[in-house]
């Protein structure tokens, strides 16, 4: 497996069991996580991470992703997805990962567009 594909498996894992420590183990002490570029309202620092995260948390079940990683180097990796919401939406995804050499991200920045069924 590649760092980037073992990120994703969990961030997967993650958003499957929204666990604290799960969520934790993907991001570095100091990292952003930006709901789009430049985001001003990004959450700073794992700890505001976990938080964010858990604040509007999706329950299992309640969603497919389907993915593949674009572009992958030491320290960078992209990710195109389709989240599925069935009973909701449907949104196309683009994500920007920057990794600390440890393997957790430093920076993740999302770019999401609602799709029509």
């Amino acid at each position: 497996m590649s760092a980037g594909t073992d990120w994703v498996d969990g961030y997967i894992r993650a958003w499957e069991t929204n666990d604290p420590d799960d969520i934790a183990a993907i991001f570095a002490d100091d990292a952003i996580y930006e709901f789009s570029p430049d985001d001003p309202e990004a959450l700073r620092g794992r700890e505001a991470i976990v938080d964010g995260w858990l604040d509007s948390k999706d329950e299992p079940g309640d969603w497919t992703f389907d993915w593949e990683v674009l572009v992958e180097s030491d320290d960078l990796v992209m990710v195109q997805g389709r989240t599925d919401y069935p009973n909701a939406k449907l949104y196309d995804n683009l994500w920007v990962i920057r990794l600390a050499p440890d393997g957790r991200a430093t920076r993740f920045t999302e770019w999401y567009m609602e799709r029509d069924r």
